[in-house]
């Protein structure tokens, strides 16, 4: 009998962890485990081991984080404990266990001043508490797990969770019109797309030349009330969206202005396709039956 590789999958409830379980059916040649924040928060470093001298798993990819981008301006070491120093202690058990290690940053580690997609060697310079949270997670899985690979990815959305779809969604059956903010640009990421480029690498075999940082989005640069205008036409939303700039809305955390990434890296290795926005929009909310 052929025993099959086992993957863990952390943060098992989020939305690119709900898309590994939608896509665990169609991938029978390896056992998933999926460990939410409620089985695993992965700053209970002991837990941690424990479940790695339980199941042994042949790769971990880290789906846990701590995400709230407002409110890590106010719980900044809540935010670096998970999204830093516990990044550093799973990458460090992943080598002690010679695992494979994939881990999910974003991009908000850049300064949201470009003007063209900031390649995976571009200086980082995060302008937010979250964005450092996250560098410092990419910094200490390197620094504890040479061969671990690292995937930026930005405004990942699905039929699951909580996210910008579906707040627009909602937005627009309660509401006869719409703000939305149109200088902020960036490229949407389908999740379940992300999970499908993640297994793909895995699937692969092929061991990147380090350090292994890639991008991933879907294809095509857009605003929020691009996106949001989209949402509206492909659900027949009465709805009147309008386009104002971020000073009209602050938040507590600064957003980039500008956070399009080059993807050229992972499609050129792997071979990992990027499909459209728009297309990936609409597999989305035909999952969700709209």
């Amino acid at each position: 009998m052929v025993t099959r590789q086992k993957i863990l999958v952390t943060g098992a409830n989020g939305q690119l962890g709900k898309s590994f379980r939608d896509l665990a059916a169609d991938f029978p040649q390896y056992e998933f485990i999926f460990l939410s924040k409620e089985d695993l928060p992965i700053h209970q470093f002991e837990l941690l081991r424990h479940y790695f001298s339980v199941y042994h798993p042949q790769w971990l990819i880290n789906c846990a984080a701590y995400t709230a981008v407002d409110r890590a301006e106010s719980e900044k070491d809540l935010a670096m404990l998970v999204n830093g120093e516990s990044v550093g202690v799973m990458a460090a058990v992943t080598k002690a266990n010679h695992c494979g290690f994939i881990h999910i940053s974003t991009d908000y580690v850049f300064d949201g001043n470009s003007s063209a997609p900031y390649k995976v060697d571009h200086p980082v310079a995060p302008q937010n508490e979250y964005g450092r949270t996250k560098l410092e997670g990419e910094k200490q899985a390197l620094q504890f797990n040479p061969e671990a690979i690292i995937i930026r990815s930005s405004w990942i959305y699905s039929e699951h969770g909580h996210n910008f779809v579906k707040t627009m969604m909602r937005l627009m059956n309660e509401k006869e019109s719409l703000n939305v903010v149109s200088d902020q640009v960036g490229s949407p990421t389908y999740a379940r797309d992300l999970a499908e480029a993640i297994l793909q690498i895995i699937i692969s075999g092929i061991s990147p030349p380090r350090p292994s940082i890639y991008h991933f989005s879907n294809r095509g640069i857009i605003s929020w009330y691009d996106f949001a205008v989209a949402i509206k036409e492909l659900t027949g939303s009465p709805c009147n969206i309008g386009p104002i700039p971020t000073a009209q809305y602050p938040t507590p955390a600064k957003r980039p202005a500008y956070s399009a990434m080059d993807t050229q890296k992972i499609t050129e290795e792997f071979g990992v396709k990027m499909k459209d926005w728009k297309q990936s929009l609409k597999d989305c909310l035909g999952r969700m039956k709209i």
